[in-house]
């Protein structure tokens, strides 16, 4: 599969460009999961990758052996009970999850590791790379500045020929709509020579994120051999992109090649612990998965490398039977583009050596857990996709452990409550010792508690393996060593780290637990912009409306266990502590304060904060030359002629419509803005969806800018 032939280099960045490049369709048909692909390729996977699963295989089971045979000694000595017996299967579930992730990053360790990516080429790429970036209500500003600084890193690599950025919206805001036209047309303009800039927003966002880069396949896929897909705080260096791009020349059967994006940029508590955690403990965990993937990998959405005819040919996604929040579009698609890509035979992998390509953290508890609710339901709705005809084994192990990664909270939740009613039982219930009337010996109630507190530091060594090996490479590295602050400073960011995750664990566990209720109650998540940047600690209402049952729960635990035993307490002390104080947490979790006076005393410290990344740095001084559009952009367009131009000749028309068939919005914002007698009336006046309404037409912005125009006439007679 060869690269197809472009135009002349030249030719194709000096040329005008509009919103969206001539049409270049790519047929992108619906896949059928209930039938295997005809033409699929055969499916290989490298030595190493076998040899990665077997040690993981062989590691889980040692370890689930020993737990769950543990497990059963515990409360097996006198006989098990129903309650006993739930209680076991319980432990056995939510133990056997700590003991596959660990499993995962030992054999990251044994196993050979793979080949490296290859060095960014010297000679000029003969592929050409749609730079994707979907966007949804975000800050333009920063999409456009993140945009600018790679491509002017590539371009100081000399491939800028082989590069076109590609803006993706679906924003439904009239102030997004408007920030992102301005910034697009600032990017062009900044871009001017260099490499081209297009800009699709669609009116009706169907199928979400996934219907957005299918449309944009379906109608210009056929343009671009690879596509890198962004999310809107993605940033990566050219080196990495070149590389990626020079991977998938060289291998045309490689369909996906994902790199693991590091978190940075944060300020706030709880994404600088996210931070260090994914610093420090992530390529642990990064290089067990790619040891064991192989060439069945997995897609994040994002970060990632995709060639665009293979998509196209495995990846139509169909809406499944039923309505959501099971049925209807698919919400987490990128696990399933995966596994579609792998079923028609071509290579989906990861990279862990390059480096240099990162994200951004949410920014409090409570934003991760917005995000959390819609990525729960998507990964629950993989259960309608799991037993998919023609999947790999290694793809259905992914959506597997996607639905394991919510379930487990709900049955941890009924761990801890089951254990609570045993409990409560033997403080209650009077034993009977002779359950038999011939019986010669009493019947003993036994619970093994010295065997269970060594099951219980085994089961916490576990759970802590990924973070004593990330840590010790650190500590053993002395270039890593100088960039987390020193080995005093990463083992006390280990520690608080550890202390922090404990806390909020509980919190999660039942925000989760109620994500998954909500879910089988058939509720709907919607489809809610992703909250990327802190700056406020949230109101004391929001919170105590968040965490009051948190509060409550967490009084009841300790109330009971207070009842039952003082040991007791003592045992479930990080989980009551975390819940009673959940809405301090949570508070704190936002806040910058907290975050920034870590990084003054060297804690929690990455090597982004250490030495600034250079272009980030790009993206810092592109972000000072911003315009300030103030409160409301829509006003500011109306009241400005050269802003108006700018965002009226980068707007993408409105589809026209049907016959017979009106838009409300608009006809009522007309009639608003025709009775106002200035311009601040007519905004106040307008509803979000006739602001819009308003936005989307250039008719309408005219209008308020004559308004405008009228109100500074009479100011200046006045």
């Amino acid at each position: 599969m060869s690269e197809q032939k472009h135009d002349h280099p030249d030719e194709r960045v000096l040329r005008p460009f509009g919103p969206m490049p001539p049409q270049h369709p790519l047929a992108m048909p619906q896949q059928d999961f209930s039938k295997e692909p005809v033409d699929a390729l055969p499916r290989s996977n490298p030595a190493a990758a076998r040899y990665a699963r077997l040690i993981a295989i062989l590691t889980a089971a040692g370890l689930i052996y020993y737990g769950v045979h543990e497990m059963i000694a515990v409360v097996s000595a006198g006989g098990i009970t129903i309650l006993e017996g739930i209680m076991t299967i319980l432990f056995a579930i939510t133990y056997s999850w700590i003991a596959m992730s660990t499993s995962f990053a030992v054999a990251g360790l044994l196993a050979p590791r793979p080949l490296p990516t290859p060095p960014a080429p010297k000679h000029p790429l003969k592929s050409r790379t749609a730079i994707v970036m979907p966007v949804y209500n975000e800050d333009a500003d920063m999409v456009a500045a993140s945009l600018q600084a790679m491509a002017e890193d590539i371009a100081r690599a000399g491939q800028a020929h082989a590069f076109e950025i590609v803006v993706l919206s679906d924003s439904n805001r009239a102030e997004s709509l408007v920030r992102e036209t301005l910034a697009m047309h600032r990017l062009t303009d900044a871009l001017a020579g260099t490499l081209p800039v297009w800009y699709r927003r669609r009116a009706i966002n169907s199928a979400k994120k996934a219907g957005n880069i299918e449309q944009f396949v379906a109608n210009w896929g056929g343009r671009y051999d690879f596509m890198l897909v962004l999310d809107a705080d993605s940033l990566m260096r050219a080196d990495t992109v070149l590389r990626m791009v020079a991977r998938m020349e060289e291998d045309p059967n490689l369909a996906l090649f994902q790199s693991v994006p590091r978190l940075f940029d944060g300020n706030s508590f709880f994404a600088r612990m996210q931070q260090f955690a994914g610093a420090v403990y992530g390529p642990v965990v990064a290089g067990g998965m790619a040891a064991w993937q192989g060439s069945d990998g997995n897609y994040w959405g994002h970060n990632a490398i995709i060639r665009t005819r293979a998509f196209a040919k495995a990846c139509g996604l169909p809406p499944l039977p039923g309505d959501p929040p099971f049925g209807g579009h698919i919400l987490s698609h990128d696990f399933v583009e995966a596994a579609l890509l792998r079923r028609a035979g071509y290579k989906v992998e990861m990279t862990t050596d390059l480096v240099d390509s990162w994200e951004e953290s949410p920014p409090s508890l409570l934003a991760t857990a917005v995000r959390d609710r819609r990525w729960a339901q998507g990964n629950l709705q993989h259960s309608k996709v799991i037993g998919a005809k023609g999947l790999a084994g290694p793809s259905r192990l992914h959506f597997f452990i996607g639905i394991m990664s919510y379930l487990s909270s709900p049955l941890w939740l009924l761990l801890i409550l089951v254990g609570l009613v045993l409990a409560v039982q033997a403080k209650l219930v009077t034993p009977v010792y002779f359950g038999d009337d011939h019986q010669l010996f009493p019947n003993w109630p036994v619970f093994d508690s010295e065997r269970m507190l060594t099951l219980f530091v085994f089961t916490l060594v576990i759970l802590f393996i990924p973070k004593i090996f990330g840590t010790l490479r650190v500590i053993f590295s002395k270039r890593l060593r100088r960039a987390h602050g020193g080995a005093a400073a990463v083992t006390l960011s280990m520690l608080l780290e550890i202390v922090a995750s404990t806390l909020y664990a509980p919190i999660m566990m039942l925000l989760q637990s109620r994500h998954v209720w909500d879910i089988l109650r058939r509720k709907d998540s919607g489809w809610a912009p992703q909250s990327r940047k802190g700056g406020s600690a949230e109101a004391w209402s929001a919170l105590w409306a968040t965490h009051r049952a948190h509060v409550l729960f967490g009084i009841f635990l300790t109330a009971v266990a207070i009842f039952v035993s003082p040991a007791i307490l003592a045992w479930l002390s990080p989980i009551v502590i975390g819940l009673v104080f959940s809405p301090l947490l949570s508070r704190w979790s936002a806040s910058e304060e907290i975050g920034n006076g870590l990084r003054k005393m060297k804690l929690l410290l990455i090597p982004e904060e250490v030495e600034r990344p250079a272009i980030a740095r790009a993206r810092d001084d592109i972000l000072v030359e911003k315009p300030e559009l103030g409160d409301d952009p829509l006003a500011a367009i109306a009241q400005s002629a050269d802003l108006r131009q700018a965002y009226v000749a980068w707007l993408t028309p409105p589809a026209p419509k049907d016959r017979g068939q009106v838009d409300r919005f608009l006809l009522s914002a007309a009639k608003k803005i025709s009775d106002a007698t200035n311009l601040s009336e007519a905004l106040a006046w307008l509803d979000p969806q006739e602001r819009l309404a308003v936005a989307a037409h250039p008719s309408e912005v005219e209008r308020l800018a004559k308004l405008a125009a009228a109100s500074r006439s009479r100011e200046e007679a006045a």
